[in-house]
Formats: structure tokens, C-alpha cells, sequence
């Protein structure tokens, strides 16, 4: 055949494959590995005997084996396990049948290429990828698909022991050393930069490494500068640049974040789920393996799983009412991780065009200016415009422009690139009419879906993108290329971020710093005149407290023990007596205006009744019985109890508790828990010790005397009582008269002068029912009085002066008895009660208030007080602007030690450092 008969056959495919050659070679249709090698065989046969049409050359791309493996997986389940060693290794000689076609495919290739035109060069070029593009698509289904255990561990023993061949010149080498070349592992510049895992895509030279390097140090502890400045105060002097991120809905906003990541964390949801600020702040953490996230404000620490972190996000989120749709309460999330920069972003609510149904009105309105809010100077705007968008009706532009006019801190993100021709995504990120000093990057931040019957495996997010932006941008080298002068992908996107951030951190450094120590100097001055430099924290505060109610509490127990005790007990017996003579011995209330019949045995003739009278001899004994089984131990350990309590609810409000609702609750419940735990015990042992008084109580003349002058004073001040119960309802009538009046009706009443045929609710005698009310209740304390008077006048009579005389002088003999039981009872209620309370409250203090106390409970409890937690706030304020400033210092010699490095090397290393922060 001549050669120019061969030409001619050739000059369709080279004008075709010239013109455009990557599109036309993805447009071919694609074979498997026997169509490939029937290809090879047509080939051949056509160059030796003649009729080589190569324009009818079937171009191949990568080879998926997405095809090949279900088919063989299900036939392996179907082979017995005795026949499972020859399906392995069957499927172990496809994999070495692949390698050897493509081996062949080149050495024929090469053989041919001699013996024909080198028109035709071209051509077999192309041909020779056959069989790289054909492992290299074994390779990318390999790691596409979650293999078996089993079937990982047969690939690894078969790649170390080899599949045979040297490797042609289309191959790779021996299959021993096919991995050799891969990197073990990749700085963490160039992880949080993006690029994946092989040493090939990261082509940045020594001098770019280290300078990476250097501004991730730079930027990490700029980044740490700015968390403390957050905690120092919300003056805007005290901050430093971060990068805000605005956007239309739908306009790819949090795919360029997730891809910035590398994880999909952020809400998601078809209606409007971001409704609050996420401050967000990524940590390179090289030395850990793990990634994960924390919420610092919600106390929730070291989460790994990121589903997780969009679920709390989304939460967080939809708590804001529908009402307002938007909050600017910010949320912080920070996200530690080797693959990641150290950045600082802030992700905004997108905006809207048209409000929705259940939407307010001013919603549109309220995402503005929450989004002004936050893209004012120093932050970075990093606005976020999809490219099927004209740049024109972009929103983020628009706002940003507003604060931005010159653009000169505004980067413009375009985002679906793929969606659009590539000339005209070319013409927008080099678009002249919305210029930005920073640029505008195009990215491809969605990695497209791919369907398959494996199950894929846990992808890398951000390499998935990286392979899939480069795919899609070198496919376009005349538009996306390295001579296009236009930016694109994540990874460069990524980078971008980083030097601008440093940048403009570094440049507001200066400002920042003598607005730092003007503060400094301002909270220096505060802590030195108002509080004389007295160091405080909430640690030392809580242990000065404790210390000083411990103190008054031991003043307390001196004051308080036995006699205390007593005299409590004797006083609630005291009243218990009374209502025993009340009940017993003196008159009763008056119920109606009926007349009243004459007792045959009245208390004014007790003096003279018969001493052996078996009635006054029964109300005596009767009474006695009464008293001491009305339950002393319960009722003297609830005395004393209770005695305890309101002592320590007084100790408390005179000390510096009484501003500490939860360290008051503590205290308080404290005290009784130690009381309850000896309630019991307590009031049982008080029972059985009064136990043998219950059937007959011995009184001697010293405590009948003892309690004939105690007695008497305390008929003294139920006769007070009583009148002073008059002289109320006196004044509740209408006057002195008004009362008498009624008293005389209701006397005249019960002595039969008066016929009141019934007393309705209208009252009787000209009088209202509450009137005649009123005025029984008078001449029921007026009679109460009046047998008072003559009781005392007995008790101070000779015939009470005698024990012998006991039944005409119950109230002495019931006081005496009271006495007796009270002086029994405080014996044990001193062991018992006392003596144990006063031992373990000092200790449950200490442990309640002292070890189960977090420093969080602890520094709430010292910012309860108003005057310390304003001394809290200026010794933190000051000792963060102190530590700030110390940073500051770091910087500047990390700043130092880079000029003299450069001053050491070539001449360019004469400039001055490229950080300039200071």
C-alpha cells in the first residue's frame, strides 16, 4: 500500500482528533477487554494483508470493571466452598489477563508504528493508551468499590508475590514495585491544602512548602488571637477579620463549605433551615487521625460523627420560630482536622427573592441586614454566585458592593461550572464589569452520583472533588488551562482562602494590638483603683465564702445546745398544756344565742370541792395521760428540727450566700438531709426513753414549785392574749360601744331574758349575723379571761402551794409534768440530733459545695453576685489581653526568625518578609 493511499485513509481521524482531542476521545464508544483485544487482532490482520481503514479504529477509554465484578461475585456464591480456591483463582488470572492485553496491545503497537508512515504517529499514540487507560480503569473501579474482606486479602497476596512481566514500554513496571512510587504520606500544608494523597498532584516546589507551612503557622495562631479576643469583649477594635459567606439559596453556598471540609455537615432541607449565624473554625490538626467537631458554647466536645454535627446544626436551627425565620444569636462550631486549613468562616442565612406563604413579611428585610451585619470591615466577603446565573442578578455581588464599592475584600466564588459552556464559564471569572481585587474562582463543588450494584465505600469527600474538578477542567485546557489566566477549583479556592485571611488579619494586626493595649492599660487601671489589685477567682471566692459560713456556724453551735433545746420543747408543751385545760377545765365556744344550762361541776367551785371527788380526780388523770401521749418524741424532734433549719436560713441570709440562689438551695438541702436521716432514729428513742411517764409521773416538791411560778406566768400571757384578742375585735366592729352592745344582746340571750326564736343568716335583735358573730367569739375570751383571773388567784393561793394538793392545782401539776418530759427528752435529742448534725454538716458542706462541683458550676455560682462578678470580668479581661499581647510577641519573632532565613539565602531573599505583620 502506498504511503499516500495511507495518508488520505488517515487524514479524518488526525483532523478530528487535532481539533478536539480529549472531547473526541470521550465520545468514542467504549469496549471491554475482549472488544479491546479483537480490536488488536482486526488490526493486525489488516496491516499484513492489506485494507487498513484506520479511521474505522475503535479509540478506548478507561475500562470499568463495575461490569465484570457483580457477575463474578454472584458466581463465586453459587461455586461450593470446596471449588472457592479456583474461582480466586480465576478472578486472580483476569486481573493478569488484563495486564498482559495491554502489554501485547503496546508491544504490537510499537512493532507496527516501524513499519508504517510516521503520518500515522499520531494515531498509535493515541492507541497506546489502550492498555494504560484500561488498568488505570481497573485501579479507579478498585477503589471505587467496597470489596469482601476475603477478596481484599487474595488482591494483596496476589499484588506481593506478582503477576508476571517486566513491564513494556507501555507498562508500569514490575507489579512488586507498582505501589513503590506512591507516597507514604503528605505534609499538612498539602492536606489542608486539598490535594490527595499521592506525591504526583502536589507539585509545588521546596521553597513553596515551606512558605505553606510558614503561613499556616501564621494563620493558626492568628486564628487563636481572634477566639480570645471573642471572649475578651464585643468592642469591634478587639476583633479580627473573618471570612463571612453570602449567597442566594440554591446558589451552592453550603457545598463550597462542605467541600472546603470535606464533609457534608451543614442543614439541609427543601424550606429555609439556616436561620442562624454558624461561626465556624477550622483547626489543622496534623497530628491526630481522627477528625471531629465541637460546640464549645453547648458544652458538647469531640464529635466524630458528622451526621451527628447536622443534626444538632439542623436542630439549632429550626428552633427559631417560624415567626422569625432568622436570629442573629450565632452558633460556634469548630471542626479539628489533618485534611483541613486553619480558616475562620461564618456562614450566613441565603438570601431570598419572594417571601413564602408562612414566611413574615420582613423576612427579605431581616436576612439584609443580618447579613450587613456581618460582611463589614475587616471581614472577608467571600460571595458565592452560581454560574447558569448571570452575574448581574447575583445578590451576594450586590451586597457586597454596598460595604465593598472597590471590591477590594471581596472574592467571587462561581460555583456549578459544569453546568454552563466552558467559553462562556471562561468569560465570567475573567468578567470585567463587577471586577474584584481578589479574583473570582470557579469551582465544581458536587460530586456527581454514580450508580452502581457495589456499595460505595466511606469516600474522601474533598479528594472526590479535587479528581472530579480536575477531570472536568482539563477536559478545557484552552478555557481552564494553565496559560487561561483564570482560577479554578476547591484547591485553589481552598488556598486562596487562607493567604487572603492571613493577609488581612495580618494588616489589622497593628490596629488591633494598640487597641488591645489601650484596653489593657483601661483594665489594669480598674483592677488597681477599685479593687487594690486583690487577686480573685471564683475558686477562691467559693472557699472564702465557705469558710466564713463555717465559721459562723461554729459560733451558732456554742450558742446553741442543751438549755436552748429545753427551753423550746418546754414552750411547744406549754401551749399543748393549755389546750388541755382548755379543753378540760375552762369554757368553750359559743355556738348559738340558746340559753345555757348550769354544769353541776364548775371550775369556780373547784377550790372547794371534795378531795376525794372522782371527777375532778378523772379530768386530772385524764389530762396527765393526754399529755404524755401526745406523741414528745415526734413532736420534740420536729421542734428542734425545725429549730435548726431557721437558724441555718438565718445564718445564710447575714452571709455571703444570701446572693447565691443555688449554693443557698445546697446548703439548705444539706441540712436537711442529715436532719431526715436522724428524724426517725431520733424521735423513737425520745418515745421510748418518756415511755414509763405514760403510766404514772413522780413529782417532787422542787419541780411542783419550779412549775407553780412557771405556770403562773404563762396563765399571765394567755390572759394578755385573750385581751388583746378583744381590744381586735373592738376595732374590727366599729368601736368599744358597738361591741358591748352586742355582748349585752348575746348575754341576755343564753340567760333566758331575751327569746331569739332563731338566729337566720339576717341576724337577730337589730344585729347582722357577722355582728352577732363577732360577738359571741368577745364574750367566749371575755369568760376565757375572767377564768384565768380566778385561776391565778388559785395557784398563788396557799392550797396550790402544797403537792398534796395536786388536783385543785392542775395547771401546776400538768406544767410540772411538761417540765419533766421536756428535761428527758433533750438528753437524748443532744446525742442523737444534736451532736450529730453539728458533726456532718461541715463535712456535707464541704462536699457538696467543695468536690461535686464543676468549674462551670462554680464559676456560675461566683457570677451570681453582682459586685464579684464585675471583679471576675476585669482580672479575665485583663489576664486575655495579656495573653493576647503575649501571642502578639510570638508572632513577631516567628515574624524575626523567617527574615533571617530569607536574609541567608539568594537575592531575592533581600525583600522583607512577605508576612509584615508588624
Amino acid at each position: 500500500m502506498s504511503g499516500r493511499m495511507l495518508a488520505a485513509g488517515l487524514r479524518p481521524v488526525m483532523r478530528r482528533a487535532s481539533a478536539h482531542p480529549a472531547r473526541y476521545l470521550h465520545r468514542t464508544p467504549q469496549t471491554g477487554l475482549l472488544g479491546t483485544d479483537a480490536t488488536i487482532r482486526a488490526t493486525r490482520r489488516r496491516m499484513w494483508f492489506g485494507g487498513n481503514g484506520f479511521h474505522n479504529a475503535v479509540t478506548v477509554r478507561n475500562a470499568s470493571f463495575a461490569r465484570l465484578l457483580p457477575k463474578l461475585m454472584v458466581k463465586l456464591l453459587r461455586i461450593p466452598a470446596m471449588f472457592g480456591g479456583l474461582a480466586i483463582g480465576a478472578f486472580a488470572w483476569v486481573q493478569y489477563q488484563a495486564n498482559q492485553a495491554g502489554t501485547f496491545a503496546v508491544e504490537i503497537f510499537n512493532t507496527t508504528r516501524d513499519t508504517v508512515s510516521t503520518a500515522a504517529s499520531g494515531f498509535f499514540g493515541s492507541a497506546r493508551d489502550v492498555a494504560q487507560q484500561t488498568r488505570q480503569g481497573w485501579e479507579n473501579t478498585k477503589e471505587q468499590v467496597d470489596l469482601p474482606d476475603w477478596l481484599k486479602k487474595v488482591l494483596r497476596i496476589h499484588e506481593e508475590i506478582g503477576t508476571g512481566g517486566s513491564g513494556g514500554p507501555g507498562g508500569d513496571g514490575d507489579p512488586k514495585q507498582s505501589k513503590v512510587g506512591v507516597a507514604a504520606g503528605v505534609g499538612a500544608s498539602a492536606a489542608a491544602y486539598g490535594y490527595s494523597q499521592s506525591s504526583d498532584d502536589d507539585n509545588r516546589s521546596d521553597d513553596e512548602v515551606a512558605k505553606d507551612d510558614q503561613m499556616m503557622v501564621l494563620t493558626k495562631k492568628m486564628i487563636e488571637i481572634r477566639s480570645i479576643l471573642q471572649k475578651v469583649g464585643q468592642s469591634s477594635s478587639l476583633t479580627l477579620p473573618s471570612i463571612v459567606v453570602i449567597g442566594s439559596q440554591s446558589s451552592g453556598k453550603s457545598s463550597v463549605l462542605e467541600a472546603i471540609v470535606g464533609h457534608e455537615f451543614l442543614p439541609k432541607g427543601s424550606n429555609m433551615v439556616t436561620r442562624r449565624p454558624i461561626e465556624l473554625t477550622l483547626v489543622n490538626t496534623p497530628g491526630i487521625q481522627e477528625e471531629f467537631g465541637e460546640f464549645p458554647d453547648l458544652g458538647l466536645r469531640h464529635i466524630t460523627d458528622f451526621t451527628s454535627i447536622q443534626r444538632t446544626l439542623t436542630e439549632l436551627n429550626l428552633a427559631v420560630p417560624d415567626t422569625e425565620c432568622v436570629s442573629d444569636d450565632p452558633i460556634h462550631l469548630t471542626v479539628y482536622s489533618p485534611n483541613v486549613p486553619d480558616l475562620s468562616l461564618i456562614d450566613l442565612p441565603g438570601y431570598i427573592q419572594v417571601v413564602g406563604q408562612n414566611q413574615p413579611l420582613e423576612l427579605k428585610q431581616k436576612i439584609s441586614e443580618l447579613c450587613d451585619k456581618y460582611i463589614q470591615p475587616p471581614n472577608v466577603i467571600l460571595a458565592i454566585s452560581a454560574a447558569d446565573v448571570d452575574l448581574a442578578n447575583s445578590t451576594a455581588l450586590r451586597a457586597s458592593r454596598r460595604v465593598d464599592p472597590r471590591g477590594e475584600r471581596t472574592i467571587g466564588v462561581v460555583t456549578k461550572m459544569d453546568l454552563v459552556d466552558p467559553t462562556r464559564g471562561a468569560a465570567i471569572l475573567n468578567d470585567k464589569q463587577y471586577p474584584l481585587r481578589l479574583g473570582y474562582v470557579g469551582v465544581v463543588s458536587r460530586v456527581p452520583q454514580t450508580a452502581g450494584l457495589f456499595k460505595k465505600g466511606p469516600a474522601n469527600l474533598q479528594s472526590a472533588i479535587a479528581r472530579n474538578e480536575k477531570s472536568f477542567f482539563s477536559t478545557h485546557p484552552l478555557e481552564f488551562g494553565d496559560g487561561a489566566g483564570v482560577s479554578v477549583g476547591t484547591v485553589t479556592l481552598r488556598k486562596k482562602l487562607m493567604h487572603v485571611l492571613e493577609q488581612t488579619m495580618s494588616s489589622s494586626l497593628q490596629s488591633t494590638s494598640d487597641a488591645i493595649r489601650q484596653e489593657l492599660e483601661e483594665a489594669t487601671y480598674e483592677f488597681k483603683v477599685q479593687y487594690n489589685d486583690r487577686p480573685l477567682s471564683a475558686e477562691s471566692y467559693l472557699a472564702e465564702s465557705l469558710d466564713a459560713f463555717k465559721h459562723a456556724f461554729k459560733q451558732f453551735t456554742e450558742e446553741f445546745g442543751r438549755p436552748q433545746m429545753h427551753e423550746l420543747l418546754k414552750t411547744e408543751l406549754d401551749q399543748n398544756v393549755l389546750d388541755l385545760l382548755a379543753a378540760r377545765y375552762w369554757n368553750k365556744p359559743i355556738e348559738d344565742l340558746s340559753p345555757v344550762h348550769p354544769e353541776p361541776d364548775n371550775i369556780a367551785d373547784l377550790p372547794k370541792a371534795d378531795p376525794n371527788s372522782l371527777y375532778w380526780r378523772r379530768r386530772l388523770d385524764a389530762s396527765a395521760s393526754a399529755l404524755t401521749k401526745l406523741g414528745v418524741g415526734r413532736l420534740a424532734t420536729t421542734v428542734v428540727a425545725s429549730s435548726i433549719q431557721t437558724h441555718v436560713d438565718r445564718l445564710l441570709n447575714q452571709s455571703s450566700f444570701a446572693n447565691h440562689p443555688f449554693a443557698r438551695q445546697a446548703i439548705m438541702e444539706a441540712a436537711s438531709t442529715i436532719l431526715n436521716e436522724r428524724f426517725y432514729s431520733t424521735s423513737d428513742q425520745v418515745e421510748n426513753c418518756i415511755k414509763p411517764y405514760k403510766f404514772e409521773i413522780d413529782i417532787e416538791d422542787r419541780e411542783w414549785n419550779q412549775g407553780r411560778e412557771h405556770v403562773t406566768g404563762v396563765l399571765k400571757q394567755e390572759l394578755q392574749d385573750c385581751e388583746a384578742a378583744i381590744t381586735q375585735l373592738e376595732a374590727g366592729v366599729g368601736g368599744r360601744r358597738k361591741l358591748k352592745e352586742v355582748m349585752g344582746f348575746i348575754d341576755k340571750a343564753r340567760k333566758g331574758d331575751i327569746v331569739v326564736e332563731g338566729e337566720g343568716s339576717s341576724g337577730a335583735g337589730g344585729f347582722s349575723a357577722a355582728l352577732l358573730g363577732k360577738g359571741r367569739e368577745a364574750v367566749f375570751l371575755r369568760d376565757r379571761a375572767d377564768i384565768i383571773k380566778m385561776r391565778l388567784m388559785a395557784v398563788k393561793s396557799k392550797q396550790c402551794a402544797s403537792l398534796k394538793n395536786k388536783y385543785y392545782c392542775p395547771e401546776v401539776f400538768l406544767d410540772a409534768a411538761a417540765t419533766k418530759l421536756a428535761s428527758t427528752a433533750v438528753l437524748f435529742l443532744n446525742v442523737e440530733l444534736l451532736s450529730e448534725f453539728y458533726y456532718n454538716f461541715p463535712r456535707e458542706l464541704d462536699l457538696r459545695l467543695g468536690r461535686r462541683l464543676s468549674d462551670e458550676q462554680i464559676e456560675k455560682f461566683a457570677r451570681e453576685d453582682p459586685k464579684i462578678r464585675r471583679h471576675l470580668e476585669v482580672i479575665r479581661r485583663k489576664e486575655l489581653l495579656e495573653l493576647v499581647l503575649d501571642k502578639m510577641e510570638s508572632l513577631k519573632q516567628i515574624e524575626g526568625r523567617e527574615r533571617a532565613a530569607l536574609g541567608r539565602g539568594q537575592e531575592a531573599s533581600k525583600e522583607r518578609g512577605r508576612w509584615g505583620l508588624f
